[in-house]
Parts: structure tokens; sequence; C-alpha cells
């Protein structure tokens, strides 16, 4: 992940479920209440807390119940729970302008009119914050949205006219309409005071609300032009899928990340561990694909699918992809899976394999181990800090390792130590840097050792615990899982570069590894995990990098969140069950293609360029054009004032 990336992740702290709609109502409701009580001045609290229901909670269910149906009327596609939630935000809104107007009326002489302008004024905000919001999820016409859009200020509007004296000062309809629509006696009190509200100010309201329209339209034409010259899609395409997700849980993201993304081919490998009479004990599968970008949005949640799928205990690595290869949609996953199970079905076991091997090469740190002719390797840079290998890196490689006289090559990125999102440079390997080459030339070692290996019979032992976090803690549906091989003693072995360590000789070799459903690790926690654990003779840490955990925060890494003993405690039993549960088993590994569409080349970095260029853009954009709108809004007031 680049800083670039890095920065986009963060907006991951955005990420909510919008409650149901009968809570947004509800909540809404006793704001009115509370507000009421404080706001209203009558002879009961009851009828204080009525008062402050009827004026300001009702415009608020209006829009809550209308606003849905007229704009699915209109051809828009707002839920119940988005109306009612942005109903809610926009009374509190309203609430919050007119208190402090009113406090600021009780320290000046500005007086009542002071209240009822900011009134005016925060009606038509709620109105453009509205129209925006509308635009954005239904994507509908500025003139079609602002029928949906204005039904909670045309409410409050209403009640403001009917019940401050305009409708009086009118004289229209007669003492029977009079008798029932204008009841000035039963007004609180504070409300009689401020009567009555000139017509002319609603004639105000309206044109308040036409300039903040103009506004709302100039904001959204200035900050698409990057993403339509960049991407070729709207920021409101972008905008109606984030809020859909975090909202509502939709789909709807996908949509956009369709129209951006690009057909690739990737590898994928599938190494099964079964027992001699049959029964799969352990399967490890390794799309060279990135879980990403977010939730379960695309492949965020691959690594849980891909484990639902396996007759064995799954053990998902990370491939050495970066966020250019997220699927695009969930969809894509089943490819992923019917071409893993192609895999699968053509595999040849065979009862041999090798004892690991770990070889150093500049920063990076290599570990692998062959099974018949095939070899299972994790690469990782710890005590370095470091994220995700790009694709071209992992593909080279892999074609390193081969060299060496292996067949198939599942290279895992173990994905185990990064300092988040801090600094310049978040660890990145890309092709042409100094890391890629310790791993190109590491793979190359690892694949001649391996290549030249004794083979003999092994062991598996597997343990699993779904563990007591979960994705707030950093951890993951998978929990965390173990597989520990035992290879027997043999004739020492010969040839070896310095640079490997080995466990040749009579003695045999135990090597666990440890996946957990996380998102990367906390600096130096995977080698105080591989030094206080002596169960085994050589130990590696991977993590999944599931991006379920990342809907609550961006990093939120192994570590983060959960104590460090307690985690390295249930390692340590893990590690122990499944040397407990070893038994003899044979292995075999296949490779396919699958044809998926994802990100595409330099389109994550595209996109997140686009969209922290538009955050930072807009910020001083929306300020520019807030502070226009209200310098015309005080300007229309002093005139009409005059």
């Amino acid at each position: 992940m680049t800083t670039t990336q890095g920065n986009l992740a963060s907006l991951s702290r955005f990420v909510f479920r919008a409650p149901s709609w009968y809570s947004s109502v509800g909540f809404a409701l006793l704001i009115a209440a509370v507000i009421g009580l404080a706001a209203f001045d009558s002879r009961f609290l009851f009828e204080d807390a009525w008062e402050g229901v009827f004026y300001i909670g009702l415009p608020t269910v209006a829009a809550s119940v209308f606003t849905p149906y007229v704009d699915r009327k209109l051809g828009g596609q707002l839920s119940r729970n988005q109306a009612s939630l942005l109903a809610l935000a926009c009374e509190l809104v309203t609430i919050a302008v007119v208190m402090v107007a009113a406090v600021i009326s009780v320290l000046t002489p500005l007086g009542q009119s002071f209240v009822v302008d900011t009134l005016l004024v925060a009606l038509a905000s709620i109105f453009a914050l509205r129209l925006f919001v509308i635009m954005a999820v239904s994507r509908q016409r500025l003139v079609v949205a602002s029928a949906a859009a204005s039904i909670q200020t045309v409410s409050a509007a209403l009640l403001l006219f009917v019940y401050s004296g305009t409708m009086r000062y009118l004289e229209w309809g007669g003492p029977l309409t009079r008798a029932y629509l204008f009841r000035a006696d039963e007004a609180p009190a504070r409300i009689a005071e401020m009567q009555y509200v000139d017509p002319g100010k609603f004639a105000i309201l309206a044109a308040l609300c036409l300039i903040y329209a103009a506004g709302v339209w100039l904001f959204l034409t200035v900050i698409d032009q990057p993403w339509k010259r960049s991407l070729g899609v709207s920021v409101l395409d972008f905008v109606r899928g984030f809020i859909g997700h975090v909202a509502e849980g939709s789909r709807e993201l996908e949509t956009f990340f369709e129209d951006i993304g690009e057909d690739a081919i990737v590898p994928v490998t599938v190494l099964s561990v079964r027992r001699p009479e049959g029964g799969e004990k352990a399967r490890f599968v390794l799309p060279m694909l990135h879980p990403g970008p977010m939730g379960d949005i695309g492949g965020g949640n691959l690594p849980r699918r891909i484990a639902e799928q396996a007759d064995g205990l799954a053990f998902p690595p990370h491939a050495t992809a970066g966020h250019d290869f997220n699927l695009v949609t969930e969809r894509e996953v089943e490819t992923v899976i019917d071409t893993a199970n192609t895999a699968y079905q053509r595999i040849e076991y065979g009862d041999r394999a090798t004892k690991s091997v770990r070889v150093n090469e500049g920063e990076a740190t290599l570990t692998g181990q062959a099974f018949g002719d095939d070899a299972f390797v994790t690469s990782t840079y710890a005590p370095g800090f470091a994220d995700d290998v790009e694709y071209a890196v992992g593909l080279s490689a892999v074609s390193e390792a081969r060299t060496g006289g292996l067949d198939d090559v599942m290279l895992a990125d173990a994905h185990n130590c990064n300092n988040g999102l801090e600094g310049e440079d978040l660890g990145h390997v890309v092709p042409g840097s100094q890391r890629s080459f310790d791993m190109i030339y590491g793979a190359s070692e690892v694949g001649e050792l391996l290549g030249n290996a004794t083979r003999q019979p092994f062991e598996l032992g597997v343990a699993w615990d779904e563990t007591p976090w979960d994705p707030v803690d950093g951890i993951g549906p998978l929990g965390i899982r173990v597989a520990v091989f035992d290879v027997p003693g043999s004739a020492a072995e010969s040839g070896a570069p310095q640079a490997a360590e080995q466990s040749d000789g009579v003695e045999g070799q135990r090597t666990a590894y440890i996946f957990v459903d996380g998102n990367n690790m906390v600096p130096g926690l995977r080698d105080r995990i591989v030094s206080r654990i002596d169960a085994v003779d050589r130990l590696e840490v991977l993590t999944t990098d599931t991006h379920v955990v990342n809907t609550m925060e961006a990093e939120n890494q192994v570590g983060d969140a959960i104590p460090e003993a307690d985690l390295i405690a249930l390692i340590a039993d893990l590690v122990d069950r499944a040397v407990d549960d070893l038994e003899p088993v044979e292995a075999g590994m296949e490779s396919e293609s699958a044809e998926v569409t994802v990100f595409g080349n330099d389109r994550t970095e595209m996109l997140a360029s686009t969209a922290n260029a538009a955050v930072s853009m807009g910020a001083p954009l929306a300020g520019a054009i807030i502070t226009a709108a209200l310098a015309v809004s005080a300007l229309l007031f002093l005139v009409t004032n005059l």
C-alpha cells in the first residue's frame, strides 16, 4: 500500500451502518421533545415536550416517511433507513443553528427577528444537504432531486406559516379556516413571541433555497471534473456506492469498481494434504489476488469464502499481489473458487516431502518446503516494515524458484510486519526495488535447495481456534490456524549455500505455519512469536490480509487491540494441539488460471489520487461556496429589512 492508497484507506473511519428507520425516527422525536422542554414555556412540562415534537419532530417524521416514497416514484432508490437517518441529521443541524442564534439574540440587541432569519438559513441549508445526498444516492438530476430534498424544509416552513401569525396577516380563507388552522392562543409562548413572520420571509426562504441549490450544483460540477478526466466516471457514482455500502451494506460500490476494472489472468494454486486412506486434512489455496478493497466488497472477504469450500482445514495465505489486483465484485470470487476446485480435482498425491529451509537474502527471509516436485514458500521482510508485494515481483520470484527443478510453487507473502499508515513509504515492494531483488534472489536459492533436498515420508497436524476476538480487534472470522509438518531424520545433505539455515542431519524436523486471519501485524510481534514458541524447530507467522477488519478503521493490524501475551499463549496452545494431531499424510499441488476482472494496473493509485485530490480540494471549495452563500444570504436579509 502506497502513501496515497493509505490516505484513501483512512476514509474507512467513516464506515458505519445506518440504523433502522424506526430507530432514527424514534430518536428524532426524543430529541425534539427534549429541545421542547428547553425552548418552550407553557404551563406543563408535558406540553413543552409535545410542542417540541410538533414543531421540530413532525418535519423530521414527514421527511422520513415521504422522502423515500417521492424519490422512488421519480426513479430514485433512497431507502427508508437512509431517508430517516438523513432527516435526523438535518434536524440536529437545524436545532444546533437555532439554539446558537437564540443564545446570540439574548446576549445582543438583535432580537427575535434574528432567530427567525437564522431559522430560514438553517431550513435552506438542510435543503442543500438533502439535495446533495439524494443526487448522490439516487443519481437524479438537480431539478428532479429537489422534489424529495425539499420535503423537510417545506414541512417546517408550512408549520411556521400556519402557527406564526402569517396566515392571519394574509387574511385568506375566512373565519372557519382561521379557526381551525390558526390558533395563536394555543401556540407556545415563545413561538407566539415571534408572531408574526412577514410573508416576505417565505419568499426569502425560497430565494435562499435557489441560491444554495446553485451552490450544490457548482460544487458537484467542479469536483466531478478530475474523476471524469482520469477515470471516465462521475464522483457521484463513487459517493452513491460508498454511502450505499456503509449505510445499507449494498453492493452498489461494486458497480463503480466494475466500470473502472480491467480483465486479468491470475494463477490459482492449491496444495491439498490428505490421509492415505482418504479424506482431506488440510487445503492451502492461493489465488494471486489481493483480498480487498474493504469489508466484503469485491474480494475483501476472499479468505473466508475460500475456506468455506475446503473439505479439510483451509489455509488461505496472502498472495504477492497489491490493490491493483482487488476483485471488483463479489461475483468474481465464484470464478476463483471454481478455478480452485478445478485445480484440486487434478491433484496427484505423493507421500514424500522435504524438511523446510530458510534463506536470508538482504531484507527478505524466505522459508520453503517441498512436497514431491512442488513447494510451498513464504516470504517476509520482518523486522523491516513491509506491505503488499507487486504482482510482477511475485511472478518473477516464482519463476526463479522453479529454475531449481521444482514444478509448481505456491509463494505466499507472510504480510506480518508493518507500521500502519505512518511515514512516506508504507513498504510496498515494487519491481526494480532492492527488496524485489532480495525476494527474487532468495526464491532462487530456496528453489535450488529444495530441488536437491531429500524427500521422505512426513506427517501433518492441524489445529484451529476462532479466538475470543472479532474484526474490531483485528481478527477475522477464520481466527488462528496452525499446520505442523513433521519430517523424520535422514542422512546429512550437502551442497547447501552458506546463506541458508537448514535442519540437515539425522534429527527430524517439525515446521509450523501460523495463519492469523488479519491484516498485517504490529512491528516486532512476528519475531516475538517465533522466539517464544519452542515446540517446533522452525516457525513462520502469516496473515491472510483479510479486509473485513478494515471496516472498523484503516489500520487495525494484529496486535493493535488484543493483548500480546494472550495472543502468543493461544498460538502456543494451538501449536501443541497440532503436534498432538500429527499423522502420516500425502500431498499434491496443482495450478490453474482464472480470468477475472480486477481494479487494473495503476487504477488503484489513480483512484486513490483522484479521491484524495477531491477530498483535499473539496473542503476549501465547499468552504468558499458556503461562505459565498452565507454572504449572499446576509445581504439579502439586509436589503429586505431596510
